[in-house]
């Protein structure tokens, strides 16, 4: 444990929050620049000052502990600015995707009543009408307005809120479905915690700098990217959206050392054109999941000059697998990831169809346990009873094979594994062998209706750039590499796959009835 650390040595006093973190990186370095974009650097002193001064003006629009504050959150310094003054407050964030429609957000206003809505000068027409449409017209105000004053150099150092470790701080909206978004419930004590394990897990310190292009509305930048620069003391880059081809400048110009990748990240970084200086760039640590092929993870890590570490978690919880420091356990998500001076506090089962604990070599789905898991979804309380145990495990979903080593090989998701000539399968496995490809940009491999009882397989594709998929010779490439019952019937090319918010392939939005253009392989051509 570093000696600077004041949130307690065990788990039972332990008492770590979003406030917390701020005040401490605060006092410890007020003048070490933390947030750089290209157009602003904030010192950390800076942005403690800028969040005192705000959550002053949402304390003065009526926000207090436990409300509900909805925002549309794009990734700039504002948008952190304003949640962390909210967390300051103890206030509860629902962040909200910005690219959301007006009926999607209206929808989730009526849901969520929250007693605010913010957003900013772009997005101010679309929003206000939204309020209005949800019924809560009264509730808008603008970020811009809400970060106006004066703040006070040192104005938050040694005023730590009154936010306890067990408070709310966000509810998640899930991505993907429809009808009532399930909001998942998370505490301060699962973001401090997840921040105070990602530098220890990743090997990160103050020297570095962390950049991230992901959505600040979802779980894995705001934890991970943000609070993790927090609590090791290193810098933060914030990055408007993801863009392949100036991706790498951009860690160039902004000295960045480590970096998130979620989808196809790193997949459609390979696929841009190969410069002779790919590897002259200041990165050397990628995050990411699940596991690239092995030879493929080389070739990556061999182009950009970097090392990639695997790990697995979900909104549910922050604390999941990841490969433990020193390891390559290449194929896999890790083993169980836990905090850097509370000893074991995060558990791991893997349980078959019949809910036996299974044994090393076999698949079943991935349970956890630790202090961190959500409290649930909001109002939904069989939603909840569904993935929380009366003991105390969250059900994840994700099937995994459990290895002899005490790590995990993913499998696919649960409600994902197709059935087909009486045998199961895992389209995450076809999907890798067809984007191994050199004409595939990626792909996504789907059940379709079959005249028989079971499933019939079908593969959307994306081309590379400039190459031309000849599905015939791709259908011959995948049977030499997979068993007869996991290779396709039907294929379709399609421009780009459907993805939610957070870059997570969107299968559902795929179209679900044969279509005219698909190839039938069953079939003369």
């Amino acid at each position: 444990m570093s000696p600077d650390a004041h949130f307690g040595t065990t788990l039972a006093d332990y008492s770590g929050t979003i406030p917390a973190l701020l005040d401490r990186a605060v006092r410890r370095d007020p003048d070490g620049v933390w947030v750089r974009t290209d157009d602003v650097e904030l010192t950390f002193a800076q942005v403690g000052a800028r969040v005192a001064a705000a959550a002053a003006n949402f304390a003065a629009a009526g926000v207090g502990h436990g409300d509900l504050v909805l925002v549309t959150a794009r990734t700039t310094p504002d948008y952190l600015i304003g949640w962390l003054a909210l967390a300051h407050l103890g206030a509860v964030t629902v962040p909200v995707n910005p690219a959301s429609s007006g009926a999607e957000l209206a929808g989730l206003i009526r849901q969520v009543d929250p007693v605010l809505v913010i957003t900013d000068a772009g997005l101010e027409a679309q929003v206000r009408a939204a309020v209005e449409d949800g019924g809560r017209a009264g509730a808008f105000l603008r970020i811009e307005d809400l970060l106006s004053g004066q703040p006070e150099p040192g104005m938050l150092a040694g005023s730590v809120s009154r936010v306890g470790p067990d408070d709310l701080a966000v509810l998640i909206p899930t991505s993907g479905t429809t009808g009532r978004s399930k909001l998942v419930m998370q505490t301060h004590r699962a973001y401090a915690m997840a921040a105070e394990g990602f530098p220890f897990w990743m090997e990160l310190d103050a020297s570095d700098r962390l950049m991230t292009s992901l959505p600040l509305f979802h779980i894995n930048a705001p934890i991970y990217s943000v609070l993790g620069s927090l609590a090791c003391g290193a810098g933060l880059v914030l990055l408007p959206r993801f863009s392949a081809s100036g991706f790498i400048d951009a860690a160039r110009r902004h000295g960045a050392t480590e970096f998130n990748a979620i989808g196809a990240m790193l997949e459609i970084l390979m696929r841009q054109p190969e410069r002779a200086d790919d590897a002259g760039n200041p990165l050397r640590l990628c995050y990411t999941g699940p596991a690239p092929e092995r030879a493929r993870q080389e070739e990556m890590e061999r182009r950009f000059g970097i090392r990639i570490v695997v790990g697995y978690a979900l909104s549910e919880s922050p604390y999941g697998l990841i490969w433990p420091r020193g390891t390559r356990p290449f194929g896999t998500l890790g083993a169980v990831r836990q905090h850097p001076y509370l000893g074991t506090i995060n558990y791991a089962k893997v349980l078959g169809d019949d809910d036996a604990e299974l044994a090393a070599g076999e698949t079943g789905e991935l349970l956890l346990r630790n202090p961190v898991l959500t409290r649930g979804y909001l109002g939904m309380p069989q939603e909840t009873a569904a993935v929380l145990t009366s003991d105390g495990w969250l059900r994840t979903g994700d099937l995994v094979t459990v290895n002899a080593d005490g790590t995990y090989t993913f499998v696919g998701r649960r409600k994902e594994v197709l059935r087909r000539r009486g045998e199961n399968l895992s389209p995450l496995e076809v999907e890798e062998v067809l984007d191994s490809h050199p004409a595939v940009l990626e792909s996504a491999v789907v059940p379709v209706a079959s005249e028989l009882s079971e499933d019939e397989i079908k593969a959307f594709v994306v081309a590379a750039p400039g190459a031309e998929v000849d599905f015939a010779e791709l259908r011959a490439y995948a049977a030499q590499r997979l068993s007869a019952f996991k290779v396709p019937r039907f294929w379709q090319l399609i421009e780009e796959l459907p993805r939610t918010p957070t870059a997570r392939l969107a299968k559902h939005r795929l179209p679900a009835r044969h279509q005219e253009q698909e190839w039938d392989a069953g079939q003369p051509r």
